[in-house]
C-alpha cells in the first residue's frame, strides 16, 4: 500500500485523499485547522461549481449537499449604461446545473468524512523544515495548500503567467433575504453583472450552515471606486458598503439585496490576488521534491469562476496519474508530466480568465448583443463555464467569432 502525504484541506486536497482511499492508497491529510476552526472561521470563497466537477463529486459520494444546495439553472449576463439602466441583460440556460457550498460547511465535512473512510488526518501547520523530514516517510508528498510559506516552493513560471500585480480588488459578502429576481423569479443563476471601466458583481445562489443564501461577489479595477477595502471593515459596514456600491453602479441589484442580512458573523471576504502559474515541483533544502496542486500551481482571478472547477479537475487529473503509476516511483518527471496532464485542461480556463480580465473587444460585445436575441448564443456562452475549452472554438478569437455569428444567423433563417 503506497503512503502519500497531502498537505493543505482544500477542494483539490480532500477531493484527491478521499479519492485516493478509494483504491486502497495509505493517505495522511495535514491541515492548518480543525473542523471546528474552520466552520467557526471566515468565509473563504465563491466557489461555484460546474457539472464536471460536481460529477467528479458523485463519483467518490462525496456529493453530501446536493439536496439542499439551491440547484443553480442559468447564467446571466447585464452590461451597465452610463445613466444607470441596463444596456444589455439576458440570461442562458444551463444543460446541467451547477452549485454553490461554503467551504466551511464542506471541509470540515469533507475532513470528518476522510476519517472515517479511514484515512489519518493531522491538524497541523507545515513549515517547510517539516517537509524536509516528512518526505522521508512517504512516497509522494503533494501540496494543496495554496498560501503560506510552502507556495514559495514553487517558482513563478514566466512564459505561463501574464500578470506581476492584482487585477482586481476583491469583496464578498453571504447573505439571506434577497429579493428573488424579477427577470426570471423561478430559476435560481449565477449573474454577472459588467460595469466599464469600474468592474464587475457576480451573484451566486449558495448554501451555507442556515440554508440557502446568496452571494455578492465584486470584483473592482485597482484604484477605481471598487478598490476600498483597505481598512478590513468590520462585517455590517462591509455589507453596507457593498449596498452601497450596488445603489450606485447596479441598481437593479440594489433593488434586490437592500433587505438582506448577512448570514452570520464571519460572511464577509476581501483583498486581492496576482494571478500566475508556477512550477509544479518544488525543492527542499535536504534535496527532496514535492509536487503542486490546484492554485499551487496554476492561480487564476476569480473573475470567471473556476478556482473550485480547476482545484477539482487538478484532483482528478492527480488521481488517474498515481493510479497509472502502479510500483514506479514519483520522480520529478512523473511530476513535470502529471503537471503537464493538468495544464491540457487548465491552459484554456488561463486564457479565457486573462481575456475576460481585459475590456470586451468588439466582437465580444457584439457576440453579447446577439445572445440577447439568440438562445443559442447566450445558452452556448453559460454552458462553456463547464468546460471553457469551447470559448476558443468561437469566443475569444474575431475570425471565429464572426464566422459563428455569420452560421447562427444562416440557421435562423
Amino acid at each position: 500500500m503506497r503512503k502519500i502525504l497531502i498537505v493543505g484541506a482544500g477542494q483539490a486536497g480532500l477531493q484527491l485523499g478521499l479519492s485516493l482511499l478509494d483504491h486502497d492508497y495509505d493517505v495522511t491529510v495535514m491541515s492548518a485547522r480543525t473542523p471546528e476552526e474552520i466552520r467557526g472561521g471566515r468565509v473563504m470563497s465563491t466557489q461555484a461549481m460546474f457539472h464536471t466537477a460536481l460529477q467528479y463529486e458523485r463519483d467518490h459520494k462525496l456529493n453530501l449537499w446536493e439536496e439542499p444546495a439551491p440547484a443553480i439553472e442559468g447564467l446571466g449576463v447585464s452590461i451597465a449604461a452610463s445613466d444607470g439602466s441596463r444596456a444589455l441583460d439576458w440570461v442562458g440556460v444551463l444543460d446541467n446545473y451547477a452549485q454553490s457550498v461554503d467551504q466551511r460547511v464542506k471541509m470540515p465535512g469533507w475532513l470528518e468524512l476522510f476519517e472515517d473512510r479511514g484515512g489519518k488526518v493531522v491538524f497541523h501547520g507545515v513549515t517547510t523544515s517539516d517537509l524536509d523530514s516528512l518526505t522521508r516517510h512517504y512516497e509522494l508528498v503533494v501540496v494543496a495548500a495554496g498560501k503560506g510559506e510552502l507556495v514559495q516552493l514553487f517558482g513563478r513560471d514566466a512564459e505561463r503567467s501574464v500578470h506581476t500585480e492584482p487585477q482586481r480588488v476583491l469583496s464578498v459578502s453571504y447573505v439571506h433575504g434577497a429579493e428573488r429576481r424579477p427577470e426570471h423569479p423561478d430559476m435560481d443563476a449565477v449573474r454577472f453583472n459588467a460595469v466599464p471601466g469600474v468592474g464587475e458583481l457576480f451573484v451566486i445562489p449558495g448554501y451555507t450552515f442556515s440554508g440557502p443564501c446568496e452571494i455578492p461577489f465584486f470584483e473592482g479595477l485597482p484604484g477605481g471606486p471598487l478598490d476600498c477595502w483597505s481598512d478590513r471593515p468590520g462585517p455590517s459596514e462591509h455589507w453596507g458598503r457593498m449596498l452601497e456600491l450596488m445603489r450606485q453602479y447596479v441598481p437593479w441589484e440594489y433593488e434586490r439585496f437592500k433587505g438582506a442580512e448577512l448570514t452570520d458573523g464571519q460572511a464577509t471576504l476581501s483583498g486581492g490576488y496576482t494571478p500566475v502559474v508556477r512550477h509544479p515541483v518544488g525543492e527542499l533544502p535536504s534535496g527532496g521534491a514535492v509536487l503542486g496542486v490546484a492554485d499551487v500551481v496554476v492561480a487564476n482571478d476569480p473573475i470567471t469562476g473556476q478556482g473550485s472547477n480547476n482545484a477539482s479537475r487538478c484532483a482528478a487529473v492527480y488521481r488517474d496519474s498515481i493510479l497509472e503509476r502502479g510500483d514506479q516511483p514519483f520522480d520529478r518527471q512523473w511530476m513535470r508530466d502529471t503537471f503537464e496532464r493538468y495544464w491540457e485542461r487548465a491552459e484554456p480556463v488561463t486564457r479565457w480568465t486573462n481575456a475576460m480580465l481585459q475590456p470586451p473587444p468588439e466582437h465580444v460585445m457584439n457576440l453579447f448583443g446577439a445572445a440577447e436575441s439568440n438562445p443559442v448564443i447566450r445558452n452556448r456562452f453559460a454552458n462553456a463555464f463547464d468546460d471553457p475549452s469551447d470559448y476558443d472554438d468561437w469566443f475569444l478569437d474575431p475570425k471565429l467569432a464572426e464566422e459563428y455569428l455569420r452560421q447562427v444567423s444562416e440557421t435562423e433563417e
